[in-house]
């Protein structure tokens, strides 16, 4: 087993000062935790953190506000947090508290969440700038404007409100867009033990086998090694391939079938996102494999443009071109490329974008464009490559020997100066190599 990784205290104060910095010092920044949610009744979904008060202090626990003063004397991040509980504790488990929280997460000081009502007016007082998420928890919202109108109540007697209200997203999502050296080894383990995941799940794969047991083959791995799905696991045989975000996961495969598992794991809230097309009996099919080829092609095109200064965009155009030319070339489109491209019948087989950026969310925070244009590549962004094609088992317009087959190549790829690092390299990614892998089942 490898040993656990984890942020560094230090690169939470970095990350911490270099917000209050681009905020200014007569700014606030107010950070609530993720809810809890109910399931049913009195079960609760298990508790995720939200990913910006993660980022910033690492802090696990819900009922939390993290409060970042730039340049107060008497201390600039503030947490209030839960107090210890040993009644609760003895149910839920164990709790920082506030003296806890200040020791564990270096932060300057910290109130019980109780204080919050009493404590945060002060702190809006004398702020002419407040960054936060509105529109994220209404709830959340109008606590704050409660907050904020008690110091306007108190302008006579010279208080001073905030008279600005910015979303904190156009800070910190371009602080989140670029990974540090810790965050990508983070990133990376996520990586790897996906791949185990996907091997796992190709090495057991056989005519009969029910998507959700291949699901439960890679989402073993997740836990065996420290992680946890990143999102809902998508198995798809046959047909169901074609659905970009089916989630059913019931079906049986059968002979012939193709197997299409987008399934990512995420390790210390860091995200991997990998897609794998295979046969489940581990021989493709020629239009299976033209098909794969094509994928794998568009893949390696839109894999050339991932370069620090190329327009984000290009890697998408690239594939489309690509994807365009061999479904011509296959007799699935008819008449001339440009045709094709310009009215977007492509569209038919590939409705979707070619990736994303990913960190701590799946479809992480930042801006594609800028000014109505394609943002440029930099290093430190990772971001997937995902092309497909997907011929839906009713198109007649068709032959019949293509219908029904759905299938999406993905990996995650890290912006470097040189050459793209591809974090899930090491998964069989053709068709040759996924067909010696599983060779491999005996």
């Amino acid at each position: 087993m490898h040993k656990p990784l984890r942020i560094p205290d230090k690169a939470y104060a970095k990350r911490r000062k270099q917000l209050m910095r681009m905020a200014g010092d007569d700014a606030i920044a107010i950070l609530p935790s993720a809810p809890e949610r109910i399931r049913s009744r009195d079960t609760h979904y298990p508790y995720r953190q939200d990913s910006d008060l993660l980022y910033l202090t690492g802090f696990p626990e819900p009922e939390a506000v993290l409060v970042l003063v730039p340049g107060r004397k008497h201390g600039e991040v503030i947490l209030f947090c839960r107090e210890r509980d040993p009644e609760r504790e003895g149910w839920d488990g164990p709790r920082f508290g506030p003296e806890g929280a200040v020791e564990a997460f270096g932060l300057d000081d910290a109130y019980p969440i109780a204080d919050l009502d009493d404590i945060l007016p002060g702190l809006l007082e004398g702020r002419s700038r407040v960054y936060y998420h509105f529109g994220r928890d209404q709830e959340f919202d109008l606590k704050l404007i409660g907050w904020l109108n008690r110091v306007r109540a108190m302008v006579r007697q010279g208080a001073q409100p905030p008279h600005e209200f910015l979303e904190l997203g156009h800070l910190l999502d371009e602080l989140r867009l670029f990974k540090d050296r810790d965050e990508i080894r983070l990133m990376q383990r996520a990586a790897d033990i996906s791949v185990l995941a996907h091997e796992a799940a190709m090495l057991a794969a056989r005519p009969g086998i029910h998507e959700y047991q291949l699901q439960a083959e890679v989402e073993r791995v997740f836990r065996s090694h420290d992680a946890d799905p990143a999102y809902s696991s998508i198995v798809g045989a046959g047909s169901n391939a074609c659905v970009l975000h089916y989630r059913a996961n019931a079906a049986q495969a059968k002979d012939g079938d193709l197997v299409l598992i987008d399934a990512g794991a995420e390790y210390r809230g860091y995200a991997a996102d990998i897609t794998r097309t295979f046969p489940v009996n581990g021989r493709f099919t020629r239009e299976q494999r033209a098909l794969h080829d094509l994928v794998g092609e568009a893949q390696a095109a839109a894999l050339a443009q991932a370069r620090a200064g190329i327009p984000y965009e290009t890697g998408h155009v690239a594939a489309v071109e690509t994807l365009t030319e061999g479904l011509l070339r296959l007799g699935l489109l008819k008449g001339k490329l440009e045709k094709n491209l310009a009215d977007g019948s492509y569209r038919r087989f590939y409705r979707h974008k070619t990736g994303h950026w990913l960190g701590l969310d799946v479809h992480d925070v930042g801006e594609y464009r800028f000014d109505g244009e394609s943002r440029l590549l930099e290093p430190g962004m990772v971001f997937t490559i995902e092309p497909g094609v997907y011929i839906s088992p009713d198109d007649t317009t068709v032959d019949a020997k293509w219908r029904g087959i759905g299938i999406r190549t993905e990996d995650d790829v890290l912006v470097t100066r040189d050459e793209p690092q591809v974090l899930t390299n090491a998964l069989a990614r053709s068709a040759d190599e996924i067909e010696a892998l599983m060779a491999s089942r005996g």
